[in-house]
């Protein structure tokens, strides 16, 4: 019997009958179904949002008393770890090994670390001005928060922000993508678990285009926090004008790896398949183009190629798999229109490209790892996000080239350097236009440093402190000091 996971609204349970089979894109199969919210369930939410910070005790409770939930939401995703592994799998197709060891393990640390430490970013701030006035500058939530998640980290960036967002006192209404929703929505039942008061906490599943102009525009959400594509942040920001509103928007990037000469090859090969086709290459930060010094660049892609074609695609529960299939039919489509695209422009196909015969793949919405040389600047493929197995190789002399090359993009999330000269490397991270630089190394997220990018990638951070205190309004507040309680506004019209 097919389990139906319901919505999360007012510390209830709802149900309701439009439901939406959730498939396993490993199989093509039906493995759960998800309550669908209609317009009367986003209603519900926001009421119950806006009631429990208006009048509920969220906002008001100690840090010592918030703390003390948010460690056991940590402790609760982590004593349903295996379960929350094997739904994540199950419904993004991605490996279990990257669930288990990644995704439930980094969820569970990001409470943890806001359990231990929003207490002191929140800390009010006395200042002194001058003989005349002191201040003082508080922390306080921001409202009402909706915060929308993607499918292709769909628990883990669930965690990023629900973490800062209740850290800070914000009650929230979390909708997580309606092609991955099951872990957010046993996410749900961890958070009631803990005994969070009803409001607080709520979780929606529904088609963005059905829900989602009522959530992002209505006066009584105060804060928007989205993770995604360009075209649907687009859209967000064209709702939520209609009621101004604070917004953090993670919109994506086209990332550039640098691998310079001095380079060890293996190092450097090895961690370079990682940066685009770990996930599938359905990560906001794969490197999907990737440039190397012209001295090395022959060994590089033939290397790169030999150990690309080697990739083992497969189900997520054969622990020999590398790599899993896309998301869904719909999105394969899309990375074969661009790889036709860009052959069209005069790229040339290295390896991959093709949907792989094996028949024990033919059901799931797998797509080989592909490799593309030979293009050029102008290309649709060189500018554009593809979100899937697919990666540049090209090559520059100077450093002045790769800085251009790598720059050569209308987004600024991600890049990588990889050198041995490590001046060099330190003076490239300064020029680069991108939010996080990673330097010999990939894809390290560290929840005490925020992650955010520039241009077209969007704006606000995630994690560390700026993540909070993102999720924070700053108010002034001025006390006069001024001799004998007489401030020099009384004596300006004399009276």
């Amino acid at each position: 019997m097919i389990k139906n996971y319901p919505l999360y609204i007012g510390g209830k349970f709802i149900e309701t009958k439009d439901r939406l089979g959730v498939l396993n894109p490993s199989t093509g199969k039906v493995i759960a179904e998800a309550s669908l919210a209609s317009l009367k369930e986003v209603e519900l939410a926001l009421v119950s949002a806006r009631a429990s910070f208006d009048q509920g005790d969220w906002p008001h409770l100690t840090l010592a008393q918030r703390k003390n939930f948010i460690v056991k939401i940590a402790q609760g995703i982590l004593d349903n770890a295996a379960e929350l592994a094997e739904l994540e799998s199950a419904n993004t197709g991605k490996p279990t090994k990257e669930s288990t060891f990644m995704d439930i393990p980094s969820a569970a640390r990001t409470f943890s670390y806001a359990a231990n430490n929003f207490e002191k970013f929140l800390k009010a701030e006395d200042l002194r001005i001058g003989e005349e006035a002191e201040a003082v500058l508080r922390r306080e939530p921001v409202g009402v928060a909706v915060l929308i998640v993607p499918w292709n980290y769909p628990l883990l960036i669930a965690c990023w922000k629900l973490a800062s967002a209740l850290s800070a006192g914000n009650t929230l209404i979390l909708k997580p993508s309606s092609l991955t929703p099951l872990t957010a929505l046993k996410l749900a039942r961890i958070i009631h678990d803990a005994g969070l008061p009803a409001g607080v906490v709520n979780v929606i599943n529904g088609s963005g285009s059905k829900i989602g102009e009522a959530l992002c525009s209505d006066k009584r959400v105060d804060m928007i926090s989205f993770t995604g594509s360009n075209e649907v942040g687009k859209s967000i920001l064209e709702y939520s004008s209609k009621n101004a509103k604070k917004s953090i928007m993670e919109l994506g990037g086209k990332s550039a790896s640098l691998i310079f000469g001095d380079v060890d090859l293996d190092t450097a090969v090895n961690s370079s398949l990682c940066s685009i086709f770990l996930n599938q290459g359905q990560m906001c930060t794969a490197m999907s183009r990737i440039f190397v010094q012209d001295n090395l660049y022959d060994k590089f892609a033939d290397s790169f190629v030999e150990k690309a074609k080697r990739l083992k695609l497969g189900t997520p529960d054969d622990p020999e798999v590398q790599v899993g299939p896309l998301i869904s039919e719909n999105q394969r489509k899309k990375v074969i229109v661009y790889i036709e695209k860009a052959k069209r422009e005069g790229a040339k196909v290295l390896c991959g490209g093709k949907i792989p015969s094996s028949p024990e793949l033919k059901n799931g919405f797998f797509f080989e790892p592909t490799v593309l040389a030979g293009v050029n600047r102008n290309a649709h493929i060189f500018k554009e996000e593809v979100f899937g197995p697919v990666v540049i190789i090209g090559k520059f002399s100077s450093a002045e080239e790769a800085l251009d090359l790598a720059n050569a993009s209308d987004f600024g999330l991600a890049a990588c350097i990889w050198t041995k000269d490590l001046e060099l490397a330190k003076e490239f991270s300064r020029k680069l236009n991108a939010g996080t630089v990673w330097i010999n190394t990939y894809g390290m997220f560290y929840n005490e440093l925020p992650y955010g990018g520039f241009k077209r990638s969007g704006f606000g951070k995630e994690l560390g402190k700026e993540g909070i205190l993102e999720y924070t309004r700053l108010k002034n507040i001025i006390i006069d000091q001024s001799p004998d309680s007489k401030p020099l506004v009384n004596y300006w019209y004399g009276f």
